[in-house]
């Protein structure tokens, strides 16, 4: 893989690890509230971002092995 390809998916797991990081602090935010619907979605989407982000460094990691 290209080191530009590399740095791409880097920036692109960086902002997704912001991304999941506002998501968690809104849904305890939304907790404090007692708003549990609004939290549990928070908490479902930064989930599944954090999951994304983290198949992103499988991905390279993958790649620098083969390459």
């Amino acid at each position: 893989m290209k080191q530009s390809s590399v740095a791409a998916l880097m920036q692109a797991y960086n902002i997704l690890q912001q991304a999941v990081a506002v998501l968690y602090a809104q849904s305890q935010i939304a907790v404090e509230l007692g708003d549990d619907d609004d939290a549990s979605l928070l908490d479902a989407k930064a989930d599944r971002l954090f999951e994304e982000a983290d198949s992103i460094l499988v991905l390279i990691s993958e790649q620098q092995e083969d390459g």
